[in-house]
């Protein structure tokens, strides 16, 4: 039985994720249950927990096809677990996997359950090309012609306008109450704190030279499952490694958002990647009944507003409650997971939270000591990584209690920005 368990905690048994695979302009291999799926089969196999032992499933996803409704039911059965177990989705845009993470630590704190298999999931390749509303009215108008004349006269109105499609990912990044991208939130940050393209550029450059260097020391071999298609290729590594990327081949990629005097480039953004992680969560109840090892537990989480011009500061929001809740300081985290959604915005925020004017304004607070930037993403991110929407939140969490684990450390923070102007953070303590 484990010494570690106290009453009222909710711990992190261990998790899986899949590859996070680099969408290539068409539909990739594996749709968003496939890889929640294959992650969390990995991860029974791996806990030696049967499936009648889960008490609920909880998956954050963005976008799950249209055969996916409700696609943490559909993974749940796929799994084997008992039809009497319930499993539901939740949706926070780029945080939806923390948030499944906090809904289920929710669930087991009132006591409702005791092992919780939560995370994300997102197949980004084959979020939905759709008809315009011109052509859908057209169909409609067409469905109730029943004479060639009418139909004739439907015919003669069609044009080019009708046959544009709308690319349900471009809609998706893309904030409906500023009419803002997300590209374009980055852009203001990067004016707003002065941050120059080199910099953004030298910061991508390290992203992709600290993964690179993670999956030389084999770092990710015991989180990552491999993934097999119906051809029967298997997929073993995350895709989005650019192990050639230098300042030079950075500084020539022409900006993405702001085409005269924009600084974020396709180079210096997050890579769209289908990917998932899932991770067990328990009770002190299941941890002593079922003697399982522990991977670390969640301590506090917190969940941010602000405006979606400036959505990418939502990490410095979320983050502070945290630190003065635990009265600890940036220096007694070991290592912090800020999601990789644009290396503007990530600067923006390494600034933002040490700034005095900055804290005093917006969070009523006094600056906090600089993040160490060697504590930050060691090994990688989304810029190199990629960034599967619904996925991230969960994977983050997972590779800081991984890290604190490999190196020792006890504390982890891993905080997200999320699109439409919300910040999303846990504090993480790594048990040993």
């Amino acid at each position: 039985m484990s010494t570690h368990a106290n009453r009222n905690e909710v711990y992190i048994v261990d998790g899986r994720r899949t590859p996070q695979l680099k969408a290539q302009g068409r539909p990739g291999p594996f749709h968003a249950s496939d890889l929640a799926h294959a992650a969390a089969r990995g991860l029974l196999l791996g806990v030696n927990i049967a499936p009648d032992a889960i008490d609920e499933v909880i998956l954050g996803c963005v976008a799950p096809g249209p055969n996916e409704a409700n696609i943490s039911r559909v993974v749940a059965l796929r799994l084997g677990l008992p039809e009497r177990t319930p499993a539901w989705t939740v949706q926070r845009n780029c945080a939806s996997g923390m948030q499944a993470l906090d809904a289920a630590a929710d669930s087991i704190r009132l006591g409702r359950s005791h092992l919780v298999l939560a995370g994300g999931t997102e197949a980004m390749s084959h979020h939905p090309v759709l008809l315009s509303e011109l052509m859908v009215a057209w169909l409609a108008e067409w469905a109730k012609a029943h004479s060639l004349l009418a139909r004739g006269r439907l015919l003669r109105q069609l044009s080019a306008r009708h046959f544009k499609p709308v690319i349900g990912l471009l809609r998706g990044l893309t904030d409906p109450v500023v009419g803002l991208s997300m590209g374009q939130t980055a852009e203001e940050l990067a004016t707003r704190f002065d941050i120059s393209r080199r910099a953004m550029d030298g910061f991508a450059l390290r992203s992709h030279q600290r993964l690179a260097a993670a999956v030389e020391d084999g770092v990710f071999d015991e989180e990552i499952v491999p993934l097999y298609d119906r051809e029967g290729r298997v997929y073993l590594h995350d895709e989005g490694l650019r192990a050639d990327s230098s300042m030079e081949k950075l500084g020539r990629l022409r900006p993405a958002f702001d085409k005269v005097g924009g600084r974020v480039t396709a180079g210096n953004s997050a890579q769209i990647t289908d990917g998932a992680a899932v991770l067990l969560l328990a009770s002190a109840e299941a941890v002593e009944r079922f003697n399982l090892p522990l991977l670390g537990r969640i301590c506090d989480s917190q969940w941010a507003g602000l405006s979606p011009r400036h959505m990418g500061l939502g990490p410095v929001y979320a983050m502070a409650p945290l630190l003065e809740r635990a009265q600890i300081t940036s220096g007694d985290i070991d290592t912090w997971e800020i999601n990789e959604a644009f290396a503007a915005q990530v600067l923006a925020c390494l600034k933002a939270w040490s700034d005095p004017g900055f804290c005093h304004e917006a969070l009523d607070s006094e600056p906090f000591d600089p993040i160490d930037e060697e504590r930050l993403n060691p090994h990688g991110g989304g810029i190199s990584l990629g960034h599967p929407v619904g996925a991230s939140g969960a994977r983050i969490v997972l590779h800081a209690l991984k890290t604190l684990r490999r190196e020792g450390g006890r504390l982890g923070m891993a905080s997200l920005c999320i699109g439409g102007g919300q910040g999303g953070a846990m504090l993480l303590e790594s048990i040993h």
